[in-house]
């Protein structure tokens, strides 16, 4: 954060950021549609990295209100993705535990 203060301050964006519902809602919808969550643990034998798969959450049937939702009650946040001195695009960010709320259909293995 001091490095962002530095070097561009720590006001208000300008231009400020903004994205209407209707490209939220196309976007989220296309990329969140369907989703699978995988749990796994992992450990190196002789160099090469193993995963064990523990677990798997099926998610179906995105829904945009629980998107919006879960902006308002800080779910998820936007992430202004520059931190190596160059800009790596914006992106939204949901808490790890949180992506099961984002959907109506769960299944989990």
């Amino acid at each position: 954060m001091k490095s962002v203060e530095e070097r561009v301050g720590l006001g208000e964006l300008n231009p400020q950021p903004y994205w209407g519902f209707t490209d939220l809602f196309h976007k989220a919808g296309t990329k969140l549609k369907n989703c699978f969550y995988l749990k796994a643990e992992r450990k190196r034998i002789s160099g090469r990295e193993h995963f064990w798969y523990k677990e798997i959450t099926i998610l179906s049937e995105f829904n945009f209100d629980k998107f919006l939702s879960a902006i308002e009650q800080g779910f998820i946040y936007v992430d202004f993705d520059a931190r190596t001195g160059h800009n790596h695009g914006t992106k939204f960010r949901l808490k790890q535990d949180k992506l099961p709320y984002l959907y109506g259909e769960i299944q989990q293995y």
